[in-house]
């Protein structure tokens, strides 16, 4: 079975999509979509903006979600998925590509989460950190035990976790997994504390969106951040999508269910190459290569 999986904030680069913007006409046509959606030009920013720029919540998080769901639409009637899931921001990717959302809506959606993300960032000074090379319950415990708000947030694959909260109890944490025997504990420039209670302030202005938008049945089902686990209904889509901000990214979960329920190739569907790594860490076994 294929699974398509949609990658999240850090996959962008310098002329994001431009090729696609060249190649096809299809791809110009949602791209001047997108700018009347946004209403500014931001395929300009994609083809010509400097790293800076496009490290910026409120342009990464569209611009990926745009070249994601460009990439799904050019692949026609290739695109057959029988499952996807999304990291983090991909999610959203995952549910346009699966048409539970329209092009307008999840582009609206994801504008207003990076705004409502980039505002909380600004609010209170915060961070993540990558740890690699402990067991997730080790890191778990350290967070646990470190004064101030630290949690576990993207489960990316077995030896990697990243936590995310409040500066120094982020650095207590990275200091506490060196002592236990973290092969790297690094802060990571991030704009803030994504995927923490932190986040609260954006979980609330994305609920408010995410209730006024319809909503469809996927064509497929979709294996959710915060759960890992297929889910098609529509109000159990958005209550899991609410919950995702403040929530952690169950990556490593969500990949060994898409396995047990069958999967046996994953394609990465957007840019980079960050997920398919993830899944060969996860399971040696499968496939997993670019759209």
């Amino acid at each position: 079975m294929k699974a398509y999986i949609f990658p999240g904030q850090g996959a962008q680069f310098e002329g994001i999509g431009k090729d696609l913007y060249d190649a096809h006409k299809e791809a110009r046509d949602l791209f001047a979509e997108a700018d009347n959606i946004l209403n500014y030009k931001i395929s300009e920013i994609m083809f010509n903006g400097t790293a800076e720029q496009l490290r910026q919540t409120k342009v990464t998080q569209p611009a990926i979600f745009i070249h994601s769901v460009i990439t799904a639409r050019l692949l026609g009637t290739d695109f057959q998925p029988e499952m996807v899931a999304g990291h983090s921001l991909g999610e959203i990717s995952a549910l346009t590509a699966a048409r539970s959302l329209s092009f307008y809506d999840g582009l609206k959606l994801v504008y207003a989460r990076a705004m409502a993300m980039q505002r909380a960032c600004e609010a209170k000074p915060s961070t993540m950190a990558a740890i690699l090379g402990l067991e997730d319950h080790v890191v778990e415990e350290i967070c646990s035990d470190v004064d101030g708000i630290v949690v576990a947030a993207n489960y990316n694959s077995p030896g990697q976790l990243v936590i995310s909260g409040e500066w120094t109890a982020v650095e207590h944490a990275c200091a506490k997994a060196k002592e236990a025997g973290a092969k790297r504990a690094m802060l990571l420039p991030v704009g803030g504390a994504f995927h923490s209670p932190l986040m609260e302030m954006a979980r609330e202005e994305l609920a408010a969106a995410i209730e006024k938008t319809n909503f469809e049945v996927p064509r497929c089902a979709i294996y959710q951040n915060v759960t890992g686990k297929a889910e098609r209904n529509p109000a159990n889509i958005k209550k899991n999508l609410i919950a995702q901000l403040t929530g952690p990214v169950k990556w490593t979960q969500s990949v060994r269910s898409m396995i047990a329920d069958g999967a046996t190739e994953f394609i990465e569907v957007g840019p980079g190459k960050v997920l398919q790594g993830l899944v060969k860490k996860i399971d040696p076994t499968v496939e997993a290569k670019s759209a």
